[in-house]
């Protein structure tokens, strides 16, 4: 069943939320190195937006407390979750708040926050942000990557999060 006008002017936000809910997504922990002390935040969107010159894309809530702090420094780490890392994921879905009080982390090249336990990571310097709708898109251009020694992926998908089997893996 087909729900909204030609053109989007119709679609209810929750039918829309429901439809994209569909398709998963990745979970990684965005964190930077700030004057304020190191500053996190979840997205459920990290893209590669080109491979020459190398770029990801990111898209941040505009209502993000962290965000502010983060393009600030003009760098960032985009630590991607592995699928045992749900309290971590919900330590920094949460706004505000001292998300690093206790927990143990190395520094990345760039001097940013790089979690234990994450499948991979990238950094990156921030490139450009644009305003899209109610989210920014934080283009960042990597300079440095790394595998963890995390194991499959943490995915969004249906409102849950999710771990990735390992089939098919070399």
């Amino acid at each position: 069943m087909a729900v909204g006008a030609p053109g989007g002017a119709d679609i209810d936000p929750d039918t829309f939320r429901r439809a994209l809910g569909r398709v998963p997504t990745s979970v990684s922990v965005i964190a930077a190195s700030t004057s304020e002390g190191p500053a996190g935040l979840v997205v459920g969107s990290l893209v590669s937006v080109s491979l020459v010159p190398p770029l990801v894309g990111i898209f941040v809530s505009d209502t993000s407390t962290s965000w502010p702090r983060i393009e600030a420094a003009g760098t960032f780490t985009a630590n991607v979750l592995a699928h045992d890392q749900r309290e971590l994921c919900a330590r920094f879905a949460r706004p505000g708040g001292a998300k690093f009080r206790g927990l143990t982390w190395c520094t990345s090249p760039l001097g940013n926050p790089l979690l234990p336990g994450v499948t991979g990571w990238i950094d990156c310097t921030l490139r450009e942000v644009l305003r899209i709708g109610d989210h920014w898109l934080a283009v960042g251009h990597v300079e440095c990557v790394g595998e963890g020694g995390g194991g499959p992926p943490l995915v969004h998908h249906k409102g849950l999060l999710r771990a990735l089997a390992p089939h098919g893996e070399p």
